[in-house]
């Protein structure tokens, strides 16, 4: 199997059209920023942080120190692989090219269709809690205006979050159908914006000190919660309640692996991109690709330490875990959730200033917000031209070249899915294990590199990345060793889980997640068993690269 030997399925039929037709817009710099932007430090990073007081042994700092270090092997995994195999379709397309079978097409399709349209709930509140909710609550604490503070805590509410979901299928549509081009114009716009934001912030920290915050924080929140002293009642109230933050100097190495299954949640995406590298220039180059992935890991990770150590500075380490935990206990004086970029903002009486805190980081979340489905639409693309789902689903924009009909089956089904979400009672529990299935696709694909150069040795031998060794062995799979290995340390601590602090130990949502499995399975056969009516071998097509 090897793009070198001349076969395309063009005489057999395999697939729908003699090549993809996807053109190759992106440089290595917009891979970088998809990268970036999957790993995103203000939006997931800070959303996920919040929930650190239910792991109160651990440190984030360590948590999120050690687990970039694990998903560098990620990094290079998937670098190779998509230097081998560059194509649209990432996951999909690597694991029915080197696994074959119906796992292969069941793994990638739960966890990028399925399971994104799950993921719209969580974007939702997001972009309420990181941009609505901060911003009205600033512009009614400034004019003293009633009504806007009421809209603030109405996007706290359920109708405003499901508005929120709402914005988000429209916007992330409107973003994706500009076709890759324009989609990254837009990127590129909201990545320069969204680190002006964050410089912006890291100064405040920096000149302004915990008695200032303490000061301003109060006399901010004071016409908010009817108290006068805000900051000491949110970390008296914690202690009262049984929570005693760690300290700051105290890394609790050990204590902090419990952490990482938790964190995993805000860094383990920087291979977000992998399925659109058919799109990306020079992506048959293993040091490009792996340098794109690994900057926009690694970086992030430099700046969340940064962060949080500028937290424990200004804001003081026991106040931002404590306000978390007071927020999601139900008794903060302060009523809207504690987005560090609202508090940094209060470090100012300027009103110009504080505004462009909210809005300069809000490029965070629209930036970030069309990877809900960008990645996903190359999964359905890349199996619909193998005939394994619909031909019209991989019919392309004649102008954009974007596959509008795949980028339709993610956001009608997330629209209904987020209806569902925050109107019936119940179904929010169902989707709790979004994020291991995501996990048990990546573990696919890690044991995929883990037999390449024994299932696939021509194709593995044709790459140069089988230069690549450690201690004599092929690099590809002793790196998939290793995230083979810390993926599954996260799968089994997610599913033992008996206090329940990831949020994902419940039968209800493991039954969803096979019921979800059992549906892409039926999928899967339903094709494989239609294509053989026509004469056309599932296993034929998977062991052909389609040309681009």
């Amino acid at each position: 199997m090897s793009e070198s030997n001349g076969s395309t399925g063009k005489d057999s039929g395999l697939f729908v059209r003699q090549a993809t037709g996807l053109v190759r817009s992106w440089s290595i710099f917009d891979a970088f920023v998809y990268a970036f932007f999957s790993v995103n430090l203000i939006t997931l990073g800070l959303y996920i942080f919040s929930f650190a007081p239910y792991v109160p042994d651990g440190h984030l700092v360590s948590a999120v120190v050690i687990s970039t270090i694990f998903i560098i092997f990620l990094v290079i995994v998937y670098a190779m692989l998509v230097s081998i195999m560059p194509r649209a379709g990432g996951d999909y397309v690597i694991q029915t090219r080197i696994l074959g079978g119906p796992l292969s097409y069941v793994l990638p399709f739960a966890g990028w269709v399925f399971i994104l349209w799950l993921w719209i709930p969580l974007y939702g509140n997001m972009l309420s809690w990181n941009v609505f909710t901060p911003l009205f609550t600033l512009l009614g604490s400034m004019t003293g205006n009633q009504g806007l503070l009421n809209i603030a805590y109405w996007f706290n509410g359920v109708n405003g979050l499901f508005v929120s979901a709402l914005l988000v299928c429209l916007l992330a549509s409107i973003v994706i159908s500009l076709g890759m081009k324009g989609y990254a114009r837009v990127q590129k716009f909201s990545f320069y914006l969204g680190m002006a934001g964050l410089l912006t912030v890291f100064i405040m920290l920096l000149i302004n000190d915990k008695a200032t915050f303490i000061e301003r924080f109060n006399a901010f929140t004071a016409p908010l919660g009817g108290t006068e002293n805000a900051y000491s009642q949110i970390i008296e109230g914690s202690s009262e309640s049984g929570y005693d933050p760690i300290a700051w100097n105290n890394l609790a190495i050990f204590a902090s692996l419990p952490l990482i299954p938790m964190v995993v949640f805000f860094n383990l995406w920087p291979n977000w991109g992998a399925t659109l590298y058919g799109e990306v220039r020079g992506a048959s180059e293993f040091k490009r690709n792996f340098l794109g992935m690994f900057l926009g890991l690694v970086v992030t990770g430099i700046l969340a330490v940064i962060l949080l150590a500028l937290f424990n500075r200004t804001f003081g380490w026991d106040f931002y875990l404590a306000s978390n935990f007071a927020f999601y206990e139900g008794f903060s004086p302060f009523p809207v959730f504690p987005f560090p970029g609202l508090l940094a903002a209060m470090l100012t009486d300027n009103p110009i200033l504080q505004l462009w805190v909210i809005i300069s980081l809000s490029g965070w979340f629209f930036g970030w917000m069309g990877t809900v489905f960008l990645s996903s639409t190359r999964v359905l693309f890349a199996a619909s031209f193998d005939r394994m789902l619909p031909e019209w689903v991989s019919r392309l924009h004649p102008k954009t070249r974007s596959p509008l009909n795949a980028l339709l089956l993610m956001t009608g089904p997330s629209v209904i899915v987020s209806f569902l979400f925050y109107y019936v009672p119940g179904f929010e529990v169902l989707t709790l294990n979004a994020t291991v299935a995501i996990a048990v696709c990546f573990l696919g694909t890690a044991i995929a590199a883990i037999v390449l150069p024994y299932r696939k040795p021509d194709l593995y031998l044709a790459s140069p990345v089988s230069r690549y060794k450690i201690l004599g062995l092929p690099a590809v799979t002793v790196c998939g060793v290793i995230l083979a290995g810390f993926l599954l340390f996260n799968i089994v601590l997610w599913i033992y889980d008996p206090t329940g602090v990831y949020g994902v130990h419940d039968p209800y949502s493991a039954v969803f997640m096979l019921v979800l499995y059992g549906i892409a399975f039926i999928i899967y056969y339903y094709y494989k068993t239609r294509n053989k009516k026509l004469g056309i071998e599932l296993e034929k097509t998977f062991e052909e690269i389609p040309v681009e």
